[in-house]
């Protein structure tokens, strides 16, 4: 009962398989269609014929039936899509030629020959257009022996049915109308199933369009927009020296201590607000987010060799921004965290690491000194390295200069940056 139910199933779908492309989908429901027609078309004529008194032979209309059933029913279990086509279609071509026949010439038969035509029309929408020309030239010879078959029993004794005029005129009407109708319908139905066709893909690369935007926000919230765009094109190795960097560390003054009073969710929630905040100054600024790692942010300004701002200025405007926020707004730094900070500026090495799960990171001496001047520093204060403090001394204000020992350097002079001067901060204002 199963396998008799999933053939009732198959012929309701004309066999369509869950995993056919949209083209062999849309062939198969035509075929399905055009048969259906096809099928009911004979029957019809042969009632229409003695409704006028006209008894022909009901021999042909049921072998017609019978062997399209058939052909139906084989493609059911076998699944064989290309011989029920062609089988079906060999139908379609011989049959009116044999109907026409046995009903007598082209006038007593009302032109039946003319349902053949269904046969390259079919092979246009199932075939293509170059494979139909067989068809279409095997329905030229038909209609050309039909002809000569009329042309050598002109006048001849006559053993088909009598047919009166007044029906074979009715049924020329009828032929021509539904023959026509019938093409009509096919061409309309793939014409729409295609329209349905063409919009299930459009919407399926609006889909896929919208993922693929979404995975170049995700990528670019990794890396800076050029390296993004490199990593899609290249396959090798991303890593670029630049000159003159300017990176700014940032770390939370005793999150350890802070940490232990609170859940993980309590932790995250603080972080990521505070996070969060920084990398909209970041953006606003300019700057590229590298990373956080634990309680620590960096950021760096001077990548993007397209960007003509000055980096260095830009980055301490952030440090300052970064120190009045948690400062002054208790929706971001609810927990009243504070943070050291430590600037420097020089050459990097910048670069893709890993292949999966990959980031992109800074490395040089430049990295370390920020790093190290970042761990030498105290709460809300801002150091830079001597190189960064020549930059911005004439519109920021700064402490007098310290020494300080740093693990690797050494006696180190850095500087503590203050605030902005009047001009600086009138631009920082606007």
């Amino acid at each position: 009962m199963s396998y008799v139910s999933e053939l009732l199933g198959r012929l309701r779908t004309a066999g369509v398989e869950p995993d056919d492309p949209e083209e062999l989908r849309l062939k198969k429901q035509l075929l399905m269609f055009a048969m259906a027609l096809t099928i009911a078309v004979p029957i019809v004529w042969v009632a229409i014929y003695r409704l006028f008194g006209v008894t022909i032979s009901t021999t042909l209309p049921i072998l017609y039936l019978f062997l399209s059933l058939a052909n139906l029913g084989v493609y059911l279990v076998t699944r064989d899509f290309s011989r029920w086509r062609l089988l079906q279609l060999a139908l379609f071509l011989f049959f009116p030629f044999v109907q026409q026949l046995s009903l007598g010439d082209f006038i007593t038969a009302s032109g039946y020959i003319l349902w053949g035509l269904l046969a390259p029309v079919g092979a246009i929408l199932l075939y293509g257009a170059r494979d139909s020309i067989p068809w279409f030239f095997a329905f030229a010879m038909l209609i050309l022996m039909a002809a000569g078959f009329d042309y050598q029993l002109v006048g001849g004794p006559t053993t088909t049915a009598q047919i009166p005029q007044k029906v074979s005129a009715v049924f020329f009407a009828l032929n021509f109308f539904a023959i026509s109708s019938m093409v009509y319908a096919l061409l309309r139905n793939a014409s729409i199933e295609r329209d349905k066709s063409k919009a299930r893909l459009e919407e399926a690369h609006r889909l896929l369009q919208a993922e693929q935007e979404r995975s170049e926000r995700l990528l670019l919230n990794i890396l800076p927009g050029p390296v993004a765009e490199r990593l899609k094109q290249e396959n090798g190795t991303i890593a670029d020296g630049f000159a003159d960097v300017t990176v700014m560390f940032a770390d939370i003054v005793n999150f350890t201590t802070i940490a232990e009073g609170m859940s993980p969710n309590q932790i995250f929630a603080m972080l990521n607000k505070v996070f969060s905040s920084f990398d909209g100054l970041a953006e606003k600024y300019g700057l590229e987010k590298i990373k956080t790692i634990g309680d620590a942010y960096m950021v760096a300004g001077g990548l993007d060799e397209e960007d003509t701002r000055n980096y260095s200025e830009a980055i301490a405007h952030m440090a300052l921004d970064m120190r009045d926020l948690l400062a002054n707004d208790l929706t971001v730094n609810d927990q009243r965290v504070a943070i050291r900070m430590g600037i420097g500026t020089g050459p990097v090495v910048a670069g893709v690491v890993g292949k999966k799960k990959f980031i992109y990171d800074l490395w040089g001496d430049t990295v370390n000194l920020a790093s190290r001047i970042t761990a030498e520093s105290v709460p809300g204060m801002i150091q830079v390295d001597v190189t960064t403090y020549r930059r911005l001394r004439n519109r920021f204000e700064f402490d007098a200069p310290q020494t300080v020992y740093l693990k690797g350097k050494g006696d180190t002079i850095v500087y503590r940056l203050q605030g902005r001067k009047r001009e600086a901060r009138a631009e920082a204002a606007a």
